[in-house]
């Protein structure tokens, strides 16, 4: 098998400024280094230094995943650590994110990582899980798989069409931040998934509308659920930086009722 030689620093730099619509002369000024060195830096014809790496990473907000491959292409040593979620240097995260799901029951929350792939969630979320193909809550469960597959979620969605133009708008916004091939892999796939709803291109609001909801049948029941997501605030870990949390609230009284008294 031929292997793809690593792109040089420079090329990399160049397509994350070009990702992020920068130009070299704004990037220059908010990083504060001159045009010319920028440009030599891109083209190859001068090596950065591992801090010129490091404020330039900054400066185009790359994921620290990719701030790690950018110090590589470089020639340096990765500058962000990714220990797993159960090394004991993690122990106040794990604390935190169990804090934040016990904390929410009787509603549904859920933890999830980069790739959607489920991380930990509270007693509540089983709720949503109810109907859908056993194959699908193998491990490693990928929550957008689940929700758009049409052996899982998906025909218990009420409102599929709009709910999945929110999901494949927020994966689509994620691979265009990231340049993650896994993600758009994943993002090719869902699209691939049948549905008989109409899937609008924007979210435009109806009357009275301040969110789009998730309306899900529940044993003869339709129940509706906005969400809040939360992330950590200053991460200096990859697998704590690309930990996301997902709170699912009722969006009416009717689901609140029926969360508050369970079966």
């Amino acid at each position: 098998m031929t292997q793809v030689p690593p792109q040089p620093v420079g090329t990399l730099l160049r397509a994350w400024r070009e990702r992020r619509r920068i130009s070299q002369l704004d990037l220059s000024l908010t990083a504060e280094i001159s045009t010319r060195h920028l440009s030599f830096v891109e083209t190859g014809r001068s090596k950065p230094s591992r801090e010129m790496v490091l404020r330039l990473g900054e400066h185009l907000d790359v994921p620290l995943r990719e701030r790690n491959q950018l110090l590589l292409a470089a020639g340096y040593a990765p500058a962000y650590r990714q220990a797993g979620l159960d090394a004991p240097e993690m122990s106040a995260v794990r604390e935190a994110v169990r804090l934040l799901l016990a904390g929410h029951d009787p509603y549904p929350a859920v933890v999830v990582d980069r790739g959607w792939h489920l991380v930990d969630s509270n007693a509540s979320a089983g709720l949503l899980l109810e109907g859908v193909d056993p194959a699908l809550l193998a491990p490693p469960v990928n929550v957008l798989r689940l929700t758009l597959h049409p052996d899982g979620m998906a025909p218990h969605i009420v409102n599929l069409g709009e709910w999945r133009a929110h999901l494949l708008g927020t994966l689509r916004r994620q691979v265009a931040a990231t340049a993650d091939p896994a993600l758009t892999a994943l993002l090719d796939e869902l699209r691939g998934y049948p549905c008989d709803q109409e899937v609008p291109e924007v979210e435009v609001p109806g009357p009275g509308d301040i969110f789009v909801p998730l309306r899900l049948r529940h044993r003869g029941t339709e129940l509706a659920f906005f969400s809040a997501v939360a992330t950590f605030g200053t991460p200096l870990d990859v697998t704590m930086a690309e930990l996301v949390i997902e709170s699912f609230f009722p969006a009416d009284e009717r689901t609140a009722a029926r969360l508050r008294t369970p079966e």
